[in-house]
């Protein structure tokens, strides 16, 4: 497969949390070959899913630990991150707009880049009205809030790989579309949920601009008319690429409707 791409608004809601402090620290290993040990679970995502197949071909990883690998840059978690997180593997609901299937893997850069297993990735972003559960109403539209939609988390496996499925997210005014993302370690795992572990990364995720403006620009996305931030004007991406937070997306069918799969090597220091 070939790859295609390799301050918020004011929260009003109670479990509204301060923004901590961006920090830009990257740890260039070497090299770009981390995202290689993603290439068979895309195919498979692909071709299990029935969307379509991704084009072109891609070098599959040898299921070990990749050689080199980046450190993540840490960025703010938002003004609308929640405690907790429902621990499940496709986190839309009934959410309306386009698939999108991320397969992260994360990589522990103190032990030579090796998989980090068990360990638990979450997820939350907007939905197609730019509206995140818990704060609905934040960019100007009503609807039901239940507190959970577009928000969730995976358990990696003995790979570091964890696989998600939401929706392409919408745009809320100040930010360029992103997906918000948090990597947990050593947590006990409830009915639904997780208590207690450490949390050793926050940061966010970014999309090549090109697909994400024919996604807006079609429907239902459309029913969002709030202004949209360009990604090379947001004020936390910036412009470092993957080690940045920026995926790479291969298509899963021939219109931008069928949706896309989201790779991206997660090198955390845990």
């Amino acid at each position: 497969m070939t790859p295609i791409s390799s301050q918020g608004p004011r929260s009003h809601g109670p479990k509204h949390k301060a923004p901590s402090p961006v920090s830009r620290r990257r740890v260039l290993l070497g090299g770009a070959a981390v995202a290689a040990a993603g290439g068979l679970g895309v195919a498979g995502m692909a071709s299990a899913g029935g969307a379509g197949s991704a084009t072109g071909t891609a070098t599959a990883g040898t299921g070990g630990a990749p050689a080199v690998c980046s450190l993540l840059a840490q960025a703010t978690e938002g003004p609308y991150a929640l405690p907790g997180a429902l621990v499940r593997s496709d986190i839309a609901e009934d959410k309306p707009g386009f698939p999108l299937r991320f397969l992260l893997t994360v990589v522990d850069q103190n032990t030579g880049c090796a998989p980090l297993a068990d360990a638990l990735v979450e997820l939350w972003h907007c939905d197609h009205l730019g509206e995140y559960s818990g704060f609905v109403g934040g960019n100007g539209h009503e609807e039901a809030d239940n507190g959970t939609f577009c928000r969730g988390a995976g358990m990696t496996d003995e790979n570091g790989q964890v696989e998600l499925t939401t929706i392409w997210p919408g745009h809320y005014r100040g930010r360029a579309v992103h997906v918000h993302l948090r990597v947990h370690t050593d947590v006990t795992l409830t009915e639904d949920s997780y208590t207690g572990g450490e949390l050793v990364h926050t940061g966010q995720l970014f999309f090549d601009p090109q697909i994400n403006a024919q996604v807006q620009a079609a429907a239902p996305y459309t029913e969002n008319t709030t202004p949209e931030t360009d990604l090379d004007e947001d004020s936390v991406y910036d412009g470092g690429g993957a080690a940045s937070g920026l995926v790479t997306l291969f298509a899963l069918g021939e219109s931008v409707t069928d949706g896309y799969a989201a790779t991206l090597t997660l090198g955390v220091d845990a």
